[in-house]
């Protein structure tokens, strides 16, 4: 016995995407309920009585004609394609892809529920794959890999022997679905005894347990008899032929046959018993059953005794009394793998022999200088581990997250560390004012210039930045901070990279991805998962759950969902047809997969946040999964940075259309609330291209006779680009590293391109030291971010866009008690402008971007921070404001006072 299992109630819906677990003080039974509640879906509010009549009688008539669509209709709460009709949308293919994608989602939990109890232990793979530490004074392995013939465990321990600890197919060590066991004996130190126990098992996380008392075995297993056994009950253990002689006494006499020869043929021992019985009575010592042929299960006993053994509670507490503690294990045994070891797999398949960096090795030294990738073991004794000090904080309203790379992070020409991330960035994401963090590069890859997009080992940090350790402590102190932390997760493709990655893993082309063109992405060179596989399901979902227990991750951003989505990997024009999301190259196992992943994760973690970047605007990305959507809870707009793009490269300052700037920042009015933005991210800095930043002060001469008004422009259209972004949209907002304070180059990653230079590699964190232009919008974009904290800008219903004037260049709105005006013209003030408000009352100017202090000119005065409302209507609102609007400039005002007309 190895561990002890809790009882559980589990109970699992066939129609749901996962399965419910939930502690109970007494054991119960698995039970699998398929009782079904007729209750109609939901319509939208915007529906009228006459559209949810004709609704409820196309239902009933699908009722009458298909036990199909009653299967999905019938389901309390579920309809796979709920979300069309609450959205107004009538796409009869759609509908039906919708319908066709629940059932093979059904088949799909079917076939995982033949191999796992529930959906939990289906994610919870990493309990079991890769190095465990067993209390019985050993360390298990297993890995998945079905191509091979032979599997051994290479490394520091055995001299890199691939014989030494090993498993061999038909054996204990590999089953039917192609998972290998290999256990790591630790070894007796010179002078010990091996236990007496052969189940003896050690603590090793306490220094000191009950075994470690002093207490002989045999002192606990007496105490245990004692307890368990009434006076004489434990005499046939002692004496365990007794019985058995008696009897042949009673049968024979006492001068028996001694020998099989004496013996003979004697009738079978059933019918020699009622022949002794019919003259002598019944034996006391004999066993009858109630009657029935192999009935064993109801074996006629004393009721008293019956009644006083089911009394007793299980011997528990003594086999714990049993265990020893971590000084006891190091006193006798030698670990079969050290801490810091470094091994890899080695295989013999068809093609020969391979050596691969285990699939589920959780810390791994990738290749440098030539030399081959290996994992390195990581088990820290409990004095050093890391221990964590702060729980994670709750997932706000609103979003405004702080992208970040770790190596990048410091001003120095050379790849930064976790800790000193911790110690100098940390401080100043919390100084900034944003609520969460998300790390791009952490997971471990092979090449440092693919920024970590190309992942090689799933379970591991980069151990470029750092150990295991040290990335925990960078979680745990932004959770003291307050600080969500999200991890942008990879799951779309892989490196193809068969030293150190997944691509032939086993010697086979398809064992974690697709074969033939379909396994290889059309233009990145990487390769693509098989979703429909249950142990590739299993690696994944599994890989996301390891995050969130071993690391206390509190989201996920999922990169890249159409290169998955699609067997052209997203490369295609989308023109918005529905039929274009339901057609022969979408990949309905990848989608299986999102659902999956996005059920498992919030059920098991109600505060996770899930954000999916996906060009192509997959309908219902952030839907529940019970509706026929993917269950995200934010979607990115990526067209919102490629407009500012184009308008600050190719479009003249006059030139730009403010019709065009609302309509891409709105985007989907419907799903407003679930919508990331950002004005740029790390793909305008980092992806061969230029920062915004760069693009409005690099080409600046400080000789030159326009340089005032060149620092103006740039300075003024930085900010203005980002408050309309941040306060017209969704609920999230997203800053790339340094660029809240204009960082001035963009990144390059050392490669061959550059003499592997490190010299755009790093952030230039000095300029923030300095009096400047850098500085003064650092100073806005903090008060940018307090806006939102004091005002919940971000967490407010969608803005009332009343006033997009292209001539003038306007742009004003109004987003709960707040009026934000935009004046994106490059040399046209106004002095009195009017825009229409709602409420007569009041208003006061809380930001404005030509304020002094955030680099501009200070046109306004003092006295021009208070205006009151006129009664006359325009922009249809019954009231007006008429305020001055210099030239690129934008201002908050929010009502501080209502006047009753």
């Amino acid at each position: 016995m190895t561990t002890l299992s809790i009882p559980v109630k589990i109970c699992f819906h066939p129609n749901t995407t996962s399965s419910f677990l939930q502690p109970q003080t007494t054991p119960h039974t698995v039970t699998f309920s398929r009782r079904k509640t007729s209750i109609a879906t939901a319509c939208s509010a915007s529906e009228n009585p006459q559209q949810r009549q004709n609704q409820q009688q196309q239902k009933q008539k699908r009722t009458e004609t298909s036990t199909d669509d009653t299967e999905f209709d019938d389901y309390k709460g579920f309809d796979p394609a709920g979300f069309l009709a609450k959205r107004g949308i009538s796409h009869k293919a759609f509908a039906q892809f919708l319908r066709e994608r629940y059932k093979a989602l059904k088949d799909l939990q079917e076939e995982i529920l033949k191999r796992h109890m529930n959906l939990k232990e289906m994610a919870s793979g990493f309990e079991l794959l890769g190095m465990h530490r067993h209390p019985e004074h050993r360390v298990d392995y297993m890995e998945w890999a079905p191509g091979a013939r032979y599997c051994a465990i290479i490394g520091d321990i055995n001299g890199w022997s691939p014989t030494e600890n090993c498993a061999r197919e038909h054996y204990f060590g590999h089953d039917d679905f192609g998972y290998w066991f290999i256990i790591l004996q630790d070894k007796l130190r010179e002078g010990e005894k091996p236990d007496k126990l052969y189940f003896q098992q050690y603590n090793y996380v306490d220094d000191y347990d009950k075994g470690d008392s002093g207490v002989t075995i045999e002192e606990i297993f007496k105490k245990m008899n004692d307890k368990y056994w009434q006076p004489g009950e434990d005499r046939y253990l002692k004496n365990r032929f007794e019985g058995p002689v008696k009897l042949y006494e009673e049968i024979f006499g006492p001068n028996g046959p001694q020998t099989l020869e004496e013996l003979g043929d004697i009738p079978d021992a059933e019918t020699r018993y009622k022949e002794w019985a019919a003259k002598h009575g019944p034996s006391r010592y004999a066993v009858i059953d109630s009657g029935k042929e192999y009935d064993v299960f109801n074996v006629r006993v004393d009721p008293g005794w019956h009644e006083r053994v089911r009394a007793l509670e299980p011997p528990i507490a003594y086999w714990l009394e049993t265990r020893k503690g971590r000084k006891a294990w190091l006193k006798k045994y030698i670990p079969g793998i050290p801490h810091g070891s470094k091994y890899r797999v080695y295989f013999n398949t068809p093609n020969g022999p391979l050596e691969r960096v285990p699939a589920w090795a959780t810390y791994v030294q990738p290749d440098v200088d030539g030399r081959q990738a290996y994992a390195i073991h990581w088990e820290p004794p409990p004095e050093q581990a890391y221990k964590w000090k702060y729980t994670s904080p709750k997932a706000p309203k609103s979003l405004r997250i702080y992208e970040a790379h770790v190596g990048i992070s410091g001003s120095e020409p050379k790849i930064s560390s976790f800790s000193d991330f911790t110690d100098k960035v940390l401080p100043h994401i919390k100084e900034a004012g944003y609520n969460a963090i998300q790390l791009i590069g952490v997971v471990e890859h092979k090449d440092y210039f693919t920024v970590g997009y190309r992942v090689t080992n799933f379970f591991a940090v980069s151990s470029r930045y750092g150990t295991p350790d040290d990335f925990k402590r960078l979680v745990d102190e932004a959770h003291g901070l307050g600080l969500l932390v999200f991890l942008e997760i990879v799951h779309s493709y892989a490196a193809a990279d068969e030293m150190v990655g997944l691509s032939m893993f086993d010697g086979s082309n398809d064992c974690y991805f697709h074969s033939g063109k379909r396994g290889q992405h059309k233009f990145w060179g990487t390769r693509m998962f098989k979703y429909g596989d249950p142990d590739v399901l299993h690696f994944l979902l599994s890989n996301l759950n390891w995050w969130v227990v071993e690391y206390q991750i509190d989201g996920f951003q999922f990169h890249s969902i159409s290169s998955m989505i699609y067997t052209h990997n997203g490369f295609a024009s989308f023109t918005g047809d529905l039929e274009e999301y339901c057609n022969q190259y979408v990949d309905k196992d990848a989608l299986l997969y999102l659902i999956l992943a996005n059920d498992i994760l919030h059920f098991f973690y109600p505060n996770i946040v899930t954000i999916a970047e996906d060009a192509s605007y997959y309908p219902g990305l952030c839907e529940p999964t019970f509706q026929g959507g993917l269950g995200f809870d934010y979607y990115v707009n990526l067209s919102v940075s490629e407009m500012w793009s184009t308008f600050l490269e190719s479009v003249p300052d006059h030139e730009w259309s403010m019709t065009k700037i609302v309509n891409t920042l709105i985007s989907n009015k419907d799903y407003a609330d679930k919508m990331l933005m950002y004005a740029e991210n790390h793909n305008q800095s980092i992806s061969g291209r230029r920062s915004f930043a760069e693009i409005l002060f690099g080409e600046i001469d400080e000789h030159s006779d326009h340089y005032k008004e060149s620092l103006l422009r740039g300075s003024s259209l930085h900010k203005m680009i980002r408050l309309i972004t941040l306060a017209i949209g969704g609920r999230a907002y997203l800053n790339f590293m340094g660029n809240e304070f204009g960082h001035p180059k963009r990144v390059e990653f050392p490669t061959s391109s550059n003499d592997n230079s490190f010299l755009l590699a790093n952030r230039q964190w000095d300029l923030l030291a300095k009096d400047g232009v850098y500085r003064d919008l650092f100073t806005f974009d903090k008060d940018m971010m307090k806006l939102d904290e004091n005002a919940r800008v971000l967490s407010r219903g969608f803005p009332n866009i009343h006033h997009v004037n292209d001539n003038s260049m306007v742009i004003s709105y109004i987003r709960g008690p707040l009026l934000f005006i935009f004046n994106f013209h490059p040399t046209n003030s106004y002095d009195s402008y009017s825009v229409g408000v709602d409420e007569a009352g009041e208003y006061q100017i809380i930001l404005n971007t030509d304020d002094i202090k955030y680099a501009g000119q200070g046109s306004l005065k003092e006295d021009q921070y208070y205006k009151k409302t006129i009664s006359r209507r325009v922009d249809g609102l019954r009231n007006c404001l008429v305020v001055s609007l210099p030239s690129r400039t934008a201002q908050v005002y929010k009502l501080k006072r209502i006047l009753r007309i």
